[in-house]
């Protein structure tokens, strides 16, 4: 994919509707850029090799001296930056704490408006799409995250008992990617088959987060079924708790297909997932605001 968005000439950036509860409903930041006189939603090309999501954490922190945590996914926007086309991927994003804004040279205001406000104020008509779409969906939700366990090899390879099959040097780095990228939507409870594989993939997340991981028979190869595993995953609904399940790929269908069901959505065209990539379900109002596929 990126090579083929370099021979178009892609501009790819990322950024977010950073958003905040104000005395009258949600406040939206604006950022004015002296280099273009607009104001628009904080947003910035990603660094060459550089994950969409952690791109649109940086840009944010850079920007605006906040730290974001990413929620539901929004719509892409999509329009010539000169003579070529650009493409920004955009999330609704809340910062973890206050923090006093200090002017810098790509942004030198920043301005946290109420929605009538903010529409005013942006100065891009696809900005302004954008903010219709925040306000379309719930403002809060919450991540589920499904992930299949990292590269471990091959099983025929293997002579111990399957349990103990570890991560190969693929599949390390791929858990150390995942950390920064699973971190992009805040702290989660972790849980995980009870296979090294598995707990070895969501291992660098905990450390980072401080989490516990707890394993669950029913995302367990060999204790369950893709069944079994999907009536757990609809039970952790009904908690409203950001979540991390760590799976094998025999169960990643069931439980992507099974949750939209549950939440009346079209099931992906192929929900699986091949190893150490994630799906992400943001879930607002009982209703299942966005669903994103992401590869470390």
């Amino acid at each position: 994919m990126a090579d083929a968005d370099d021979a178009a000439g892609l501009i790819r950036a990322a950024g977010a509707v950073l958003w905040r509860d104000g005395p009258d409903g949600p406040e939206f930041a604006v950022a004015h850029r002296p280099r273009y006189d607009d104001w628009s939603f904080p947003k910035g090309k990603l660094d060459p090799g550089e994950h969409v999501l952690r791109a649109a954490v940086r840009e944010i922190e850079e920007e605006t001296g906040l730290v974001p945590r990413l929620g539901r996914r929004l719509p892409t926007a999509e329009y010539r930056h000169g003579e070529r086309p650009k493409r920004v991927d955009y999330w609704a994003a809340r910062p973890v704490a206050e923090a006093a804004f200090t002017p810098n040279e790509e942004v030198d205001e920043l301005a946290w408006l109420p929605a009538r406000e903010a529409g005013d104020r942006l100065s891009y008509r696809h900005d302004a799409a954008l903010l219709r779409a925040f306000l379309e969906g719930p403002p809060r939700t919450w991540p589920l995250m499904i992930v299949r366990h990292g590269s471990a090899g091959e099983k025929h390879d293997w002579r111990e008992p399957d349990e103990l099959r570890p991560l190969d040097a693929r599949g390390r780095a791929q858990a150390a990617s995942l950390a920064a990228l699973l971190h992009s939507y805040g702290p989660a409870r972790l849980l995980s088959s009870a296979t090294a594989r598995c707990l070895e993939t969501v291992l660098p997340y905990a450390r980072r987060v401080r989490a516990d991981v707890v394993t669950d028979a029913a995302f367990t190869v060999g204790e369950t079924g893709p069944d079994r595993a999907r009536e757990r995953l609809l039970d952790l609904l009904s908690d409203e708790a950001p979540t991390i399940v760590c799976t094998h790929g025999e169960n990643v269908s069931e439980l992507v297909s099974g949750l939209c069901r549950e939440l009346g959505e079209k099931v992906p065209d192929d929900p699986s997932l091949r190893k150490g990539e994630f799906w992400v379900a943001h879930v607002g109002a009982g209703t299942l605001t966005s669903l994103e596929r992401h590869t470390p």
